[in-house]
């Protein structure tokens, strides 16, 4: 698989011109962050508390903005022409992660500031961070390949929104209950479950499986956004 920097800087440089002047989907940033903000005021101090605008910023941010950059290059019927250029499947994708890969590290960063959030076991929380994006990315690049606007893109992530913010608050309703059985294998609910195991101190080999879990989540869906990305591209 070829992969160019150029093209992909350019892809990059693009995709960041459109969205410093679009308001109405830069704006979502601030949602985790006045989120994190007033979580950090309140004193609250629980696993939960710091967990929660993370996951948010997941679907909020990474999601909704890849799903919303892929589906402009749709609605403005530029993303053929980007099919047609020498730019490889790989370079497209790439270069149109890389922005929201950036800013949701940036807001990453900021939301546990804000919230207070320090963990003990720092690197195995960025590597679980870094996979969960690359799997909202991967959930982003879907919802904006089966949409054809950013309206639309944006009223496709709000199910992605409800479905992993939400779905670490159901396991407060204890393992015997059947949606916490199934709910605790989405990939939020696993980063929850890691940030209560690096809490509690358990050995690092007893933190693989969250991790693995979520691996497992972000290679599925960006084999399926590949193979997406190459029948919606030929459809049109």
């Amino acid at each position: 698989m070829n992969i160019s920097i150029k093209r992909i800087q350019a892809i990059f440089m693009k995709d960041y011109k459109e969205f410093s002047r679009n308001f109405a989907v830069s704006s979502v940033m601030l949602v985790p962050l006045v989120l994190a903000l007033v979580y950090g005021k309140s004193g609250s101090n629980s696993i939960q508390t710091y967990i929660f605008p993370i996951n948010m910023t997941f679907s909020m941010v990474t999601a909704y903005m890849q799903a919303c950059l892929i589906a402009e290059e749709k609605e403005r019927n530029t993303l053929r022409s980007l099919m047609m250029s020498p730019a490889s499947i790989a370079d497209i994708l790439l270069g149109k992660s890389v922005l929201v890969f950036i800013i949701t590290a940036f807001i990453l960063g900021f939301s546990m500031f804000l919230v207070g959030y320090t963990p003990e076991n720092i690197p195995v929380l960025v590597a679980a961070l870094a996979v969960s994006t690359v799997f909202y990315i991967g959930v982003g690049i879907i919802c904006g390949l089966y949409t054809k606007t950013v309206m639309e893109a944006s009223l496709a992530s709000l199910p992605v929104m409800i479905i992993f913010s939400l779905a670490p608050l159901a396991m407060q309703l204890g393992e015997t209950h059947i949606v916490y059985k199934i709910v605790q294998w989405l990939p939020s609910s696993q980063l929850l479950i890691l940030a209560i195991q690096i809490y509690e101190q358990v050995p690092t080999m007893d933190l693989i499986t969250p991790i693995l879990v979520m691996f497992v989540w972000s290679v599925v869906a960006i084999i399926i956004s590949v193979v997406l990305f190459k029948k919606r591209t030929k459809d049109e």
